[in-house]
Parts: C-alpha cells; sequence; structure tokens
C-alpha cells in the first residue's frame, strides 16, 4: 500500500485483503509478493489503465483471490499461458503463487504496451514465475513456448474464441481454466464445438454466482 492510500482506502484495503486470504489461504511469503503486486496497482493504476478505480477498493478479493483460486484447479501444472494478461489477473497471480516451484513459469502474453512495462515492473517486484510474450495471442506461435501444462484467460474474449485460440494448447494434453461468470452453463450450452471438449462447470469460491470452466481434451 502506498503513502497515499491512507484513511479510509487503506482500511478498506486491509479488511478486503483479509476477506481473500480467508477464500484463498496462502503462505506469508506468497501473501508478501501479493502485497507487493497490489502497492504497484496503487501506485501504476493513477496514470495507467490496469483497473477500475471503483473496484481497487476490493482488489484483493475480486482480482487477487479469483484469481488465485484457479491454481487448485490445476494442482500439478508448472507451465501456464494466459492470454490477455492486461494487469496481471490471472497470469502474474499464479506466477507468484508459483515463485518458489522448480521449473515453474507463466507466460503472460499483453499486446498494450503499457501494459507489459507495468507487468515486467510486477515480476521484478515479487520475483514472480513469469515471462512477458508482448503481442498479440493470435501472433503467439505456442510451440516456441515448450510444453504447456495449462491456459487459462479472464476476461478476454467470448468463450467460442477463447477456446479456439487456446485449442492447440488443450489438443497437446494442456487443461483450460477459465472464469466465465455468472452465465458459464449458458456459455457452455451455446458453445457448438461443445462436444469436442470435456468441459467441467465448477463454482467460484470468491463469487458463488460465478462459476469457472476446466477444460480438457473430449
Amino acid at each position: 500500500m502506498t503513502a497515499a492510500d491512507t484513511g479510509p482506502l487503506a482500511d478498506q484495503l486491509a479488511e478486503n485483503r483479509r476477506a481473500a486470504l480467508r477464500l484463498v489461504p496462502v503462505s506469508r511469503e506468497t501473501g508478501d509478493r501479493l502485497a507487493a503486486y497490489v502497492d504497484l496497482l496503487a501506485r501504476w493504476r493513477k496514470t495507467t489503465n490496469l483497473i477500475a478505480g471503483s473496484t481497487f477498493p476490493f482488489v484483493w478479493t475480486r482480482h487477487i483471490a479469483d484469481s488465485a483460486q484457479l491454481l487448485a484447479l490445476a494442482p500439478t501444472a508448472r507451465r501456464w499461458i494466459d492470454m490477455g494478461s492486461g494487469a496481471g489477473f490471472p497470469g502474474l497471480v499464479i506466477a507468484i503463487q508459483l515463485a518458489d516451484v522448480p521449473g515453474a513459469v507463466v507466460h503472460c502474453i499483453e499486446s498494450d504496451q503499457r501494459k507489459c512495462a507495468f507487468l515486467r515492473e510486477a515480476i521484478r517486484a515479487t520475483g514472480a514465475a513469469a515471462t512477458i510474450q508482448s503481442a498479440r495471442v493470435e501472433a503467439i506461435d505456442v510451440a516456441s513456448l515448450g510444453a504447456v501444462d495449462a491456459v487459462t484467460a479472464r476476461a478476454f474474449a467470448p468463450l467460442p474464441l477463447t477456446l479456439k485460440l487456446a485449442r492447440t494448447c488443450i489438443e497437446r494434453g494442456a487443461v483450460g481454466v477459465f472464469p466465465r461468470g455468472e452465465s458459464a452453463k449458458d456459455q457452455v450450452a451455446a458453445l457448438p464445438e461443445a462436444t469436442a471438449y470435456a468441459i467441467e462447470v465448477l463454482p467460484s469460491l470468491v463469487d458463488a454466482r460465478s462459476a469457472i470452466l476446466r477444460v480438457r481434451q473430449s
């Protein structure tokens, strides 16, 4: 938390952090890294469009915990791709959780150069196990990234496009982990190629109304 974030906002952030860590507990070391990440968000959000100002007091539950819960849905995955990382949700949060895991890496794909600059600074400050791919997702040759265990994306694209862009990874054995909000079941029901995948609709720990899709090759 920055010196500018004092008074009521500081109290809100502290309370929200406690709520988030009750939902998705992490080690003290990981908690400290996540706090450093939130501190950077607090500073950079004033000049870079990273996160809506209205959501920042709830950043710990709405963004940190919401992202952190995904790791448990692919617990053996060490090599991830995050499509459209933006401010780092969920990819950088997962990379912070994996910071001390040998061989772990999260490839954060993001085309916005200002956001890439923020992500690089966040990696430096937190020791996150991440690399930045500064390009549009469709321009990335996923084979060049090596083996991939899991692919994720949050608030990135409609489900059909998300799965289209993740298809190569999933066909090669990666699991897809995609938060899809309150309409997840409807999105799956409307998916033309749903039978091509084994799709589980799992509840969110953070918002009982929302769901997460875990997707494997059928």
